[in-house]
């Protein structure tokens, strides 16, 4: 409950709600844009200090190798699942989805760890970062493997429409599949936000506690209002995403509604094989539990035409983030230091 007396939980409902009751209330575009850069740069900050201050250790590499094994699993394993009742393409693209990460749900778990008073290691900003391409690696090797099963050469598009496309196609892109593959994957390991995130935790471990004290108007004392205008802003781009999930399969909700704590749940049993601390064991499985909606699907509608952009959009925005949000966060940080104290 307390969670949700938070400034920025609440701003968030507040954006949901103005969002639904069809209110012109907007943040623009370029304020957005600059928000998100804001809260990557003060938490890559934060971690470069924190970082420097605990230096490198075997328990730093051990939260890094969990959260590459998760980004390789739980997309893997979501498109398993996902393949029985989804198209072969809607599969990958929701799969992969759901095996990158939300870097707003990560934010908002460190913010609540911070407000609660309860330690965390500063590198996982860093497994943040590595978690995030990976999923995308993997959708654009699995949609050219579903291409070159698709028999005859025509596939049916979401649109209704059809394309001729020979085996490992690009549905007319006009490129050559390789080089089409090659620039993708450049774009998903070069990404402006995982650039700046990093960066920042460079520039946080380099200049460690002088840095952290200059720069604490700005990453400290700016951050949690700088989060409550960016939460209203999600708020209000996540209720129009809820007209997308009208008339969905019941089974690919409950797969957005079960398969982040499921996720999670592999994230927690990883930290407690590797000895990971509460803290840290809660932010993996914060991480595991998320579902990007800004990094892959800009990258799925280009890499993945063929797939229902509709329906992962909608559901890791209009209905995961809100979930993990306003309970999943919480929750995983409670289950986190119920097993690991």
């Amino acid at each position: 409950m307390q969670n949700l007396l938070d400034p920025a939980i609440l701003f968030f409902v507040f954006g949901v709600l103005a969002g639904l009751v069809r209110s012109n209330l907007e943040i623009p575009a370029a304020v957005s844009r600059f928000l998100s850069l804001y809260l990557l740069m003060a938490l890559g900050l934060k971690g470069g200090f924190a970082l420097a201050h605990s230096g490198f250790s075997a328990e730093v590499l051990h939260s890094l190798f969990c959260a590459v094994l998760l980004a390789l699993a739980v997309p893997a394993l979501g498109y398993l699942v996902l393949r029985r009742f989804l198209k072969p393409f809607d599969a990958l693209a929701v799969a992969s989805t759901y095996g990158s990460v939300s870097a707003v749900t990560f934010i908002t778990a460190v913010a609540y760890l911070e407000r609660n008073g309860l330690p965390y290691g500063g590198h996982m900003a860093a497994a943040m970062a590595l978690m995030e391409s990976p999923a995308i690696v993997l959708a654009v090797l699995m949609a050219n493997h579903v291409r070159q099963g698709q028999a005859a050469g025509s596939v049916q598009f979401n649109g209704g429409g059809t394309a001729s496309l020979s085996a490992g196609g690009w549905g007319g892109q006009g490129r050559a599949p390789g080089n089409r593959i090659g620039h993708l994957l450049h774009e998903s390991f070069t990404d402006g936000a995982q650039l700046l995130l990093l960066g920042a935790m460079v520039v946080g471990l380099v200049s460690g506690d002088a840095g952290k004290a200059a720069m604490q108007p700005f990453s400290g004392d700016l951050f949690k209002g700088m989060l409550a205008f960016f939460m209203l802003d999600m708020g209000l781009n996540a209720a129009r995403q809820l007209p997308q999930l009208r008339g969905q399969s019941p089974w690919v909700l409950l797969y957005a509604v079960l398969g982040p704590f499921t996720h999670a749940f592999m994230g927690l049993g990883l930290a407690c094989l590797a000895g990971l601390p509460a803290g840290d064991a809660g932010l993996l499985m914060v991480l595991a539990g998320s579902a990007s909606y800004i990094a892959v699907p800009a990258v799925l509608r280009y890499a993945v035409p063929e797939a229902n952009q509709a329906l992962y959009f909608g559901l890791s925005l209009g209905l995961t983030f809100p979930l993990n949000v306003l309970l999943g966060v919480p929750f995983y940080m409670q289950v986190a230091h119920a097993v690991l104290g």
